[in-house]
């Protein structure tokens, strides 16, 4: 993981990201917890919850980047304070 100063890269403020901070870790998170639902599988949640905590891991450790080099992205934490999921973390 880095910063791409090069590209410009800047903090995104709407749509999904009005209420986490990493939508789209968010979503894959559901999906993989919802799979073995779906396939009516108790096998499969264990290793979808070893994903899941794998997720949370890296969502955390993005984050810490992001404060220290993303300009603007602390701002940002303040206002939105969920990294994953809304009102819970």
């Amino acid at each position: 993981m880095r910063i791409q100063k090069e590209r410009g890269q800047t903090v995104i403020t709407s749509g999904p990201y009005r209420f986490v901070r990493h939508p789209w870790y968010a979503g894959s998170a559901a999906f993989k917890l919802l799979v073995p639902a779906a396939l009516g599988s108790w096998a499969a949640l264990l290793p979808a919850l070893g994903t899941v905590g794998l997720l949370v891991y890296r969502t955390a450790r993005e984050d810490q980047m992001l404060q220290t080099e993303l300009s603007g992205y602390a701002a940002y934490g303040r206002q939105v304070r969920e990294r994953l999921i809304s009102m819970v973390w």
